[in-house]
């Protein structure tokens, strides 16, 4: 019988929008832009990309960025059930984020405790933000810069014959890990990607589709 365990992403996944992108619109210069799109055309690696990105913001305005993210950004509808649903029937659940620790804690304070949660962390020592990488890629991983390696994680903690790897995401940041599930729940840019590439994926807006998709085809 199969174990299933559940992978997560949270910005556009679990949150609506991107909170990193939400950052930059209200606290970067216009400077931003250019790397946000060399991030996404991948001609920038995640990691340099986002290091680049929060050295054009002063570390003085931590507690400012938090507040505003706690105030504006909005949970995905159905996160809380899915969440119950989970620790009900001992799923496995962890969050795998290329966000950054001081506002994916804080955004997913009430909603915890989970299996684990993995991001990159920030620095607010210097005058600007400087990100640190904990989760680097393994030997496996072909592109050496995602900064927090989400399918390093996935075979750290998974890959065992009886085990249903279960992927939920939204973006670039997800593909490599979508490669090695065994179920793909996808969104936005992951799920063209999938389609592009060939990767079965189930779609979903909500966390309820989410579970509907976990119900029908996992062993519990």
């Amino acid at each position: 019988m199969t174990r299933p365990i559940i992978f997560c992403d949270f910005d556009g996944t679990i949150t609506e929008t991107d909170n990193i992108i939400s950052l930059m619109k209200t606290f970067a210069p216009p400077e931003w832009e250019p790397v946000k799109d060399d991030i996404l055309n991948q001609s920038l690696s995640i990691k340099e990309g986002v290091s680049k990105l929060f050295s054009l913001i002063p570390s003085s305005q931590k507690e400012e960025m938090i507040q505003y993210l706690l105030d504006t950004a909005v949970i995905r509808k159905g996160f809380k059930e899915f969440v119950d649903y989970t620790k009900e029937y001992e799923i496995p659940l962890y969050i795998v984020s290329g966000g950054i620790d001081f506002f994916v804690h804080a955004l997913l304070k009430e909603y915890g405790p989970f299996n684990g949660v993995y991001c990159n962390e920030a620095s607010f020592n210097d005058s600007t933000i400087a990100i640190h990488w904990p989760h680097p890629c393994d030997d496996h991983c072909e592109s050496k810069g995602c900064g927090c390696c989400k399918p390093s994680i996935l075979r750290m903690l998974s890959l065992t014959k009886d085990t249903e790897v279960i992927v939920i995401g939204d973006s670039v940041t997800d593909i490599e890990m979508a490669k090695l599930g065994d179920t793909v729940i996808a969104r936005d840019y992951l799920a063209h990607t999938c389609e592009e590439k060939g990767i079965p994926y189930h779609p979903f807006e909500s966390f309820h589709d989410c579970m509907e998709v976990i119900k029908k085809g996992v062993k519990i």
